[in-house]
């Protein structure tokens, strides 16, 4: 018998917690609802959860600071957060306090399903010693995040921290979507047009680098982001 995802979902609101755990379980996952960040400690110390949804705005201990003690426990535990969509800026705090993704409210359930299993996906790149995968295989390219270096052969590209950082990204979501968003508040910790263009500027650099194998492919998935295509 398939064990079942053990999910902690912290949410004050008692209307939108209950229906989001009634939905979840619904979707044959275990989800223990904490109705603020205080009882999401005291949830997460008491036994083990496979994955986090925190919803930013809570009395007693904001997500922010119940997400930074949670990685101080258990720093590969994947988080989702849930922000208002007036708080654009909560979005880069997110990533700083170690959040994997967030989702600004209103949202369907469809999409909230479509991030926990994408994240849920990403995180299966953690190993069983817990140590996350620094060098991945590209087609014919060995990428090695932590030299910042791209191999092929004998030949080998010094990256900037930018292509390093991007690369990264898009091999944790190989043949996957990378959302355009996410890629921009993780990397340039804001969302705007000029970091943007700035964006694409560095997808160009990269398809560049990774040119020499045909079956490689960065492509475009208008309005949403990137994919990065590989064997």
């Amino acid at each position: 018998m398939k064990k079942k995802i053990k999910i902690l979902l912290c949410e004050d609101d008692p209307n939108l917690g209950s229906l989001l755990t009634e939905y979840l379980n619904a979707k044959d996952f275990e989800t223990t609802l904490a109705v603020d960040g205080v009882e999401g400690i005291k949830q997460f110390k008491r036994e083990h959860f496979d994955f986090v949804i925190l919803d930013v705005m809570m009395p007693n201990k904001d997500g922010f600071t119940v997400a930074s003690e949670i990685r101080e426990i258990d720093r590969h535990v994947p988080v989702l957060f849930l922000t208002a969509k007036s708080m654009k800026e909560d979005t880069l705090a997110g990533f700083k306090a170690g959040a994997d993704d967030y989702m600004t409210k209103p949202f369907s359930m469809e999409e909230l399903m479509v991030r926990i299993n994408a994240i849920l996906r990403r995180s299966a790149a953690l190993p069983e010693d817990g140590e996350e995968v620094t060098e991945y295989q590209v087609g014919e390219y060995t990428f090695d995040y932590n030299k910042q270096r791209l191999f092929r052969g004998e030949e080998e590209a010094k990256l900037t921290t930018k292509e390093n950082e991007l690369l990264f990204l898009l091999c944790k979501h190989r043949n996957g979507l990378l959302e355009r968003n996410y890629a921009l508040n993780a990397i340039w910790g804001d969302d705007n047009y000029f970091n943007g263009r700035s964006m694409d500027v560095y997808i160009a650099k990269l398809r560049k680098h990774l040119k020499a194998d045909e079956a490689v492919e960065i492509i475009n998935v208008h309005g949403k982001g990137f994919k990065l295509l590989t064997p």
